[in-house]
């Protein structure tokens, strides 16, 4: 690409040149493959990155792809990421190029996040002028399943090292091709708990002769709240939902379990730990005073995404001498959601940042929040995401 192109005010005029990648961004939305059945996108990504001369690696978590590119003796490394998996929801926007496979749509921009990454990497193949390597991850299973830390748990930093790592997510309800940054906590942990309950059954007209998991249960779900207004300090952010109570069938019978699941989030380490324990006290103390049992079961999450300082600030200024300061937001709002690049920046320093989809002047689909059937990606932004790794890549391989 060359560095005209990268100047703020030709961003816009690029999308002319991205028409291939359109395509490509639509043909993968047609065609979702969920978390670690990333078979037919990680084949499209292996070959284009092949045929653009990039040594390819396939099978890194399953269904990941690294593509690594060497240009002249520099000795810095840098790694580049997208997501490939898409979402179980049933798509509802009606366009042509919707989703194919009922109950499977790109809810989330990942394939938007690809075809960015990958009209990157054509443009710095062919024309890129920087002096280092360059390691483009392409990632299975973001939503929920760890696909990161799988690919780490498969060698992935140890075979290809990187100095630093980057990665962009799309986010509605800020304009298009607008980018944030935000240094230090950056995006939420996420823990996913179960409490069960194990009580004594019995019928509903005798309770005295039963030993009630339910009723065990909502005191449970009331007593979760407190930990938040009680226990963790005012300035900490916190969130623990109960999103699933399930117990008995009938209205006559006292169950013998009662089962609760739990979505909860920080964006602190210390405070996560503090949750996870007073989570298990509570609800355990709680399960005795009604005489039932608790079983308390963590069943992974993800960390608090933290970026680093100088990564940030370097990727900042990236982003000011692509688009303009009026363009850039350098520090923006922390948020609750979660996401598994956290593991990978516990790893390698590197900063997460996101790129406006569109607001709600934006025609189209482009405002429409994340994990929603009415989701689409903004194909705007793929001139714009291109231009930024392009121009990030060249100033960091110096």
């Amino acid at each position: 690409m060359s560095s005209a192109l990268l100047e703020p005010d030709r961003v816009v005029d690029a999308a002319n040149d991205m028409a291939e990648f359109v395509q490509l961004r639509r043909d993968i939305h047609q065609h979702p493959e969920l978390a670690y059945q990333e078979h037919r996108t990680s084949e499209l990504v292996a070959q284009s990155l092949s045929r653009w001369g990039y040594q390819v690696t396939r099978g890194l978590g399953g269904t990941g792809v690294v593509g690594q590119l060497r240009k002249g003796q520099g000795p810095k490394r840098l790694g580049l990421r997208a997501d490939m998996d898409a979402l179980p929801i049933d798509e509802q926007t009606g366009l042509p190029h919707a989703s194919r496979h009922a109950g499977v749509m790109h809810a989330c921009g990942h394939d938007g996040h690809t075809a960015m990454l990958l009209a990157a990497a054509k443009r710095l193949a062919e024309s890129g002028s920087f002096d280092g390597t360059l390691n483009l991850i392409f990632q299975p299973a973001e939503e929920g399943l760890g696909g990161a830390r799988k690919m780490m748990e498969d060698g992935l930093f140890e075979r290809f090292p990187c100095d630093a790592i980057f990665a962009m997510h799309n986010m509605p309800g800020f304009k298009a091709g607008h980018l944030l940054l935000r240094n230090g906590p950056t995006m939420a942990s996420s823990e996913n708990i179960t409490i069960t309950l194990h009580g004594q059954g019995g019928h509903g007209a005798m309770p005295h002769t039963a030993a009630d998991p339910v009723v065990a249960g909502a005191s449970v779900v009331m007593g979760l709240q407190t930990i938040v207004s009680r226990n963790v300090a005012p300035l900490q952010m916190a969130v623990i939902t109960v999103g699933s109570f399930h117990a008995g069938q009938v209205n006559n019978v006292i169950p013998q379990t009662a089962t609760l699941e739990l979505s909860v989030r920080s964006l602190d380490r210390e405070v996560r730990s503090q949750l996870n324990q007073r989570i298990a006290e509570l609800a355990q103390a709680q399960a005795q005073s009604f005489g039932v049992r608790a079983e308390v079961t963590f069943r992974g999450g993800y960390p608090v995404l933290v970026n680093s300082a100088a990564e940030t600030e370097f990727a900042t200024q990236v982003a000011v001498e692509l688009l303009g300061p009026q363009r850039v937001v350098a520090h923006t709002e922390a948020l609750t959601a979660s996401e598994d690049f956290a593991f990978m920046l516990e790893q390698v320093p590197g900063s997460y940042l996101f790129i406006g989809n569109g607001d709600a002047s934006t025609p189209g689909h482009g405002a429409c929040m994340v994990h929603n059937p009415g989701y689409d990606f903004n194909d705007s932004n793929i001139a714009v995401g291109c231009a930024y790794w392009v121009r990030l890549a060249q100033r960091f391989l110096v």
